[in-house]
C-alpha cells in the first residue's frame, strides 16, 4: 500500500472544510469549545461506524465479485478528482447555518453528509482491501482513519477561529494547495 498517498488522502478529506467541519467551526464561534467537542465525539463515533459498515460491505462485495475492486478504484479516483475541484472552488466566506450541536447531531450528521459517505465507501476499497484482507489489518486501518478524522474534528475545535480568519484571508491559495495535494494522493 502507498502509505503516503493513503495518509494524504485521509488528511485532505478529513481536515478540509466540509459539512461537519463547518458546523464545528460555527459551533466554536457561537457556543464554545465544550459544545463543539461534544458534537465532535458524536461525529467521530458516526464516522468510525460508517468505516466499519464500508469495510464489511466492500469485503463482502470483493469476495463475491472480485472485479468490483477495479470499479471501486475508478469511482474512488473520480471522487477524489471531484473533491479536488470542490476544494479549489470553495468559498469559505459564506456562513454556516446555525445548528444546535449535540453528540447525537454530530453522530447523525455523518450518515447524511455526502462527503463522509463517499469517503468511507472509497477509502477502504481504494487503499486497504487491495493490500490487506485479514480482519486485524482492516481493523487497524479503520482505527487509523477514525483517529485521523477525530484529529481533524478536534483541530477545527481548537483552532476554529484561526482557521476561519486564515481561510478568509488566503482562500484562493489554500484552496489551490489542498486541491493539488488531493490530486497527488490519487492511487497509482
Amino acid at each position: 500500500m502507498d502509505t503516503t498517498s493513503f495518509l494524504i488522502y485521509c488528511m485532505i478529506a478529513t481536515f478540509t472544510p466540509g459539512p461537519t467541519n463547518i458546523v464545528i467551526l460555527s459551533t466554536v464561534n457561537n457556543y464554545g469549545a465544550k459544545k463543539a467537542m461534544n458534537y465532535s465525539y458524536g461525529a467521530t463515533i458516526g464516522f468510525g461506524l460508517l468505516l466499519v459498515i464500508s469495510a464489511g460491505l466492500n469485503t463482502m462485495l470483493i469476495t463475491t465479485i472480485p472485479k468490483i475492486l477495479v470499479v471501486m478504484r475508478i469511482v474512488g479516483s473520480l471522487y477524489m478528482f471531484y473533491l479536488a475541484y470542490q476544494i479549489y472552488k470553495t468559498d469559505t466566506s459564506k456562513r454556516a447555518v446555525n445548528q444546535t450541536a449535540t453528540f447525537v447531531s454530530g453522530f447523525l450528521m455523518q450518515f447524511f453528509n455526502p462527503k463522509v459517505l463517499l469517503f468511507t465507501m472509497t477509502v477502504i476499497p481504494t487503499f486497504i482491501i487491495p493490500h490487506y484482507s485479514a480482519f486485524p489489518a482492516v481493523s487497524i486501518g479503520i482505527i487509523a482513519i477514525t483517529l485521523i478524522g477525530f484529529s481533524a474534528f478536534t483541530t477545527w475545535v481548537l483552532f476554529g477561529t484561526i482557521f476561519k480568519e486564515f481561510l478568509h484571508k488566503h482562500n484562493k491559495t489554500v484552496s489551490l494547495l489542498m486541491a493539488l495535494f488531493l490530486a497527488y494522493a490519487l492511487p497509482s
